[in-house]
């Protein structure tokens, strides 16, 4: 009887999931998994770990939310703590297993997950979670546009986004194949008070994702007003803040996308509602960006080898991490980091561009702790937007500096977000470096 392993990564459903598609079509019994690579966890160059307390509740909470979703299906999820090039024939010898079915990812160390493992291992890879695959694309990757603008032109013009598949009805596993969950001492974190400033308590699994695309979308109409709202940074529903479940593909872009068109025949299309669409077309421009340079997301001098002018002060980083620069704009943004994995895309702008231009430091520094922190961190989008801002990314402008005083002008003229974040009595920070 023909057996297939589906290597769960970055697509943590059973909805569009090409990958669990194919197993399903050429095999008979399909035993689920799922590898935490401590390498991707461990420390940075920096010395922290890449990856804390938010990001790791997230993570669990995702893991836990599939057990169920598989276990409706039938089936059972085995966790893995391990490098996949190691694990994975482990399994594929002990249950005779023909083939590993994954996702293809298109960051540097998960290009090179699949290398390590297809050397060791029969690995057949499947479509990423892009709006756009590699071969609807209007060019070659080698030929992508450096330019935003010039890529999402081409791309719109190109043609439709491909229909989003629906979840199978069950999902066969050998009645020997037992589910394994994640360990307390693999991927450990400290409990977690949740803040009662926080914009919202981001919940990783499918189920929050789905609930929090209906929210957006029908319960509130808060699409209809997305391009005038977008720069917010308060409240839950400035931004559809669906970023966390893209990221560890709780919910599939193509399914964001053709649930927005829906919304769009039974509400009426207009700029806000093409804005989403738009956000979306970023994202993949970051992840075939991350696809075409490898390895050169994260040098110094970024994809353009450009001269890289920051220093390593470690003071000014601490500083920057910790919310005490004394520019309030700044601080009050890097302390809703600090105080609950989530910061605003107008913060997120800003920050940046204070480290960079303004502290003078290291680019990667920024990208580093944004990486432990995020509970949406994507690599591609990460690394390329903190590019982005330095100047060595995807940018004609090498000067892309902010003023924080005009921005809070702009965006917090009454002063509200600084002073919930700065007031003296509120509550400490639960991360500082």
């Amino acid at each position: 009887m023909s057996r297939a392993i589906l290597w769960f990564r970055n697509d943590q459903r059973l909805a569009d999931n090409p990958a669990l598609l194919a197993a399903l079509s050429a095999h008979a019994e399909v035993l689920p998994v799922l590898i935490l690579d401590p390498r991707q966890h461990g420390p940075s160059p920096l010395g922290f770990d890449r990856s804390g307390p938010f990001r790791r509740r997230f993570i669990r909470e995702g893991i836990a939310d599939l057990h169920r979703q598989l276990a409706a299906k039938g089936s059972a999820l085995h966790v893995r703590w391990g490098e996949p090039a190691e694990v994975l024939p482990h399994l594929v010898k002990l249950w005779s297993a023909d083939a590993i079915h994954a996702q293809r990812l298109f960051a540097w160390e998960e290009q090179e997950q699949e290398r390590e493992v297809a050397a060791v291992a029969h690995l057949r890879l499947h479509a990423p979670n892009t709006l756009f695959l590699p071969g609807d694309l209007p060019f070659a990757l080698e030929k992508l546009p450096q330019v935003f603008t010039d890529f999402r032109r081409q791309v719109e013009r190109s043609g439709a986004v491909r229909t989003a598949s629906p979840e199978p009805e069950h999902i066969p596993t050998p009645k020997e194949w037992k589910g394994r969950p994640l360990a307390q001492d693999e991927l450990p974190y400290s409990p977690i008070d949740d803040d009662p400033r926080a914009a919202m308590r981001m919940v990783g699994g499918r189920t929050a994702a789905l609930a929090r695309l209906k929210h957006y979308l029908w319960d509130t109409q808060a699409l209809s007003r997305y391009k005038e709202t977008r720069n917010g940074l308060l409240g839950a529903d400035y931004s559809s803040k669906l970023s966390p479940w893209l990221a560890s593909g709780a919910i599939s872009a193509r399914e964001v996308w053709h649930e927005v068109k829906r919304y769009e025949t039974e509400n009426g299309a207009n700029d806000s509602t093409y804005w989403l669409g738009f956000e979306l077309l970023w994202r993949d421009f970051f992840q075939f960006t991350a696809a075409r340079y490898g390895a050169a997301l994260f040098r110094p001098g970024g994809i353009t080898d450009g001269t890289m002018r920051g220093t390593n002060d470690i003071l000014r980083f601490a500083a920057w991490c910790n919310g005490r620069t004394g520019q309030p704009f700044i601080d009050a943004n890097m302390r809703e980091l600090a105080a609950t994995g989530w910061m605003s895309n107008r913060g997120r702008q800003n920050v940046a561009s204070y480290l960079v231009h303004d502290l003078g430091l290291d680019w990667r520094m920024g990208a580093w702790w944004f990486e432990r922190l995020l509970v949406d961190y994507d690599p591609c989008s990460n690394w390329g937007n903190w590019q982005y801002v330095a100047g060595v990314g995807n940018d004609p402008r090498k000067d892309r500096r902010f003023d924080p005083e005009r921005q809070a002008r702009m965006y917090d003229p009454e002063g509200a977000f600084v002073r919930l974040w700065t007031d003296p009595h509120s509550m400490p920070l639960k991360e500082t470096l």
